[in-house]
């Protein structure tokens, strides 16, 4: 028996922004003058992958997405995504001093 994933507690701001990634990389594909044939034989995909990437299918792995990028040379700005150096919260939880032991120095006597 097959799993099917539940989004039901995924914010709706996250399908919302496959839906434009997929429309850019139509866009990109088009701009190439490429069919989704083509695309999914040079990648060994399906060419209804290729159409699910294309409409921001939430269920199509993220491989297919980065393999697209990769295919249009678009893949420059994807290692920054989840960068350590630009996590604000996460640095902000590293250094919160609120959870830490503090031990104070005993002072020696003269």
């Amino acid at each position: 028996m097959t799993r099917t994933p539940s989004f039901d507690l995924v914010p709706e701001t996250v399908p919302a922004q496959l839906k434009p990634l997929g429309a850019r990389l139509r866009e990109a594909r088009q701009r190439r003058r490429l069919r989704q044939e083509d695309v999914a034989a040079k990648l060994g995909f399906s060419r209804d992958t290729i159409n699910a990437v294309e409409h921001g299918n939430m269920t199509t792995t993220i491989g297919a997405y980065l393999s697209l990028l990769w295919v249009y040379g678009l893949q420059r700005g994807f290692d920054l995504l989840a960068d350590p150096g630009v996590d604000l919260e996460g640095a902000a939880l590293t250094f919160d001093v609120g959870e830490r032991r503090v031990t104070l120095r005993k002072k020696h006597a003269v």
